[in-house]
């Protein structure tokens, strides 16, 4: 059994508690979450890794909402910067702090409930990876930290808003922080791109998985060394995942490398970007 934490409303407040999930090997008698079709509503139930329904309906009229706000606000804010109506600068540079924010208010809320326990519960996996590289792209215009962050993001951030995996009934704090850290990063790129800030250029989809590669590796080494699982490169997560059809390790993770480069080539072809070095 692996400990996971999650906060709890307690009397004096928000307390992080730890509550135990199944291991990927699965012993006899545990069953792994899943994805459930509900019985007199025909609803999608979502049950988290601690196996509870969360009160979050997946798809329900909230999700939709949600899922339909993010590219909205992008589209919005990217037509008032293409008409001048305000600065695409200055909107640039909120959005980014606003992203960098939002993720250090959660570090701030989130240690100081749970305690820092070094070498678990470190941000070092792909989304806050992912997240800082949208903050840097949004405040420096970096292209390199743009590209990576466009193919790596907007895939995995996309399916994270798709079918969140919440861990505290909604709307609580850590739930809508989850929704504005995905949906912020999604938003932010999305804006570079249709404000004509930035855009992938030709040889970016290499460039991204070499960078994302180089990051896998690091936090590889640091996986031997402390014993750790980050970004999943040891075994598979608890809970059901798309990792669950990639095969055994360590077979998803070379699958998993093609199906990102299969994602990689469908984000690029609103460019029409050729994924060889421009000639």
């Amino acid at each position: 059994m692996e400990n996971r934490w999650r906060f709890e409303n307690q009397n004096d407040g928000w307390k992080a508690v730890s509550v135990q999930e199944c291991t990927p090997h699965h012993s006899s008698g545990e069953q792994r979450p899943q994805w459930q079709l509900g019985s007199a509503a025909s609803r999608l139930k979502r049950y988290n890794a601690g196996g509870v329904v969360s009160n979050f309906d997946l798809f329900g009229p909230v999700h939709l909402v949600i899922i339909a706000l993010i590219p909205s606000a992008a589209a919005g804010l990217a037509w008032c910067a293409r008409r001048s109506l305000l600065s695409g600068n200055w909107i640039r540079l909120a959005m980014g702090a606003g992203v960098a924010a939002n993720e250090l208010i959660w570090y701030v809320y989130r240690y100081s409930h749970e305690g820092l326990r070094f070498p678990e519960g470190l941000p070092l996996q792909l989304c806050d990876f992912t997240l800082w590289l949208t903050v840097t792209a949004a405040l420096t215009r970096k292209l390199w930290c743009f590209e990576v962050a466009y193919f790596t993001g907007i895939g995995g951030a996309s399916m994270a808003v798709l079918t969140p995996d919440l861990w505290e009934p909604f709307p609580s704090y850590p739930t809508v922080y989850f929704f504005l850290a995905h949906g912020g990063v999604i938003a932010t790129l999305l804006y570079l791109v249709w404000a004509k800030i930035l855009r992938p250029q030709p040889g970016g989809i290499w460039r991204a998985l070499a960078i994302s590669n180089a990051f896998a590796a690091v936090i590889g080494i640091f996986n031997a060394i402390f014993g750790t699982n980050y970004l999943y490169l040891c075994r598979k997560p608890a809970s059901a995942s798309l990792l669950d059809y990639l095969g055994p390790w360590p077979v998803y993770i070379l699958a998993g490398e093609a199906v990102a480069l299969l994602v990689f080539f469908l984000l690029a072809l609103p460019f029409g970007l050729r994924a060889k070095r421009e000639t």
